[in-house]
């Protein structure tokens, strides 16, 4: 019995998929002022996305026509499910503790959690990814880009 889905399908379900993203977001910015290089408009950043959306979907569709042509049948794997529920309770975990505790732990946590999921990551390396990206968002978003996030919110609410 052939399989309908397998691994190459998904590839041009997803690029397909990715490319009618690519397409609204594309149409919806461009019924904004665009804007120059210079002095973006509101509808620059969704416009570019979109656009840069369909090229990537369009390179996903032509990869999976490229592997379908010597793909050996594939044995699915079971779902991952320690991955996604990791990446849920992270999402969960940053906006409560971005609350009560601040950018810095929330920043921690969602990244430590996250990497969690990954079965390979062992405690000292999702720690160490943790503060290095605690590092960057500091840099990034609180000093370079001045944007007022209260980074430790210790009993201030």
């Amino acid at each position: 019995m052939r399989r309908l889905v397998t691994q190459y399908n998904k590839d041009y379900y997803g690029g397909a998929l990715m490319i009618f993203i690519g397409l609204w977001a594309a149409i919806q910015g461009s019924s904004y002022q665009l804007g120059t290089l210079s002095r973006m408009g509101p509808g620059f950043f969704p416009t570019a996305l979109g656009v840069i959306l369909v090229i990537i979907g369009i390179a996903i569709a032509l990869s999976a026509r490229r592997v379908a042509k010597d793909a050996p049948e594939e044995k699915p794997l079971p779902p991952e499910w320690r991955g996604w529920i990791c990446i849920i309770a992270s999402c969960v975990g940053f906006v409560a503790i971005a609350k009560w505790g601040g950018f810095v732990p929330a920043t921690f946590a969602i990244t430590f959690i996250s990497a969690m999921g990954d079965r390979e990551n062992t405690v000292k390396e999702a720690t160490l990814l943790s503060l290095a990206m605690v590092v960057i968002c500091i840099v990034v978003f609180w000093w370079a880009l001045k944007m007022p996030f209260q980074l430790f919110a210790w009993g201030t609410t």
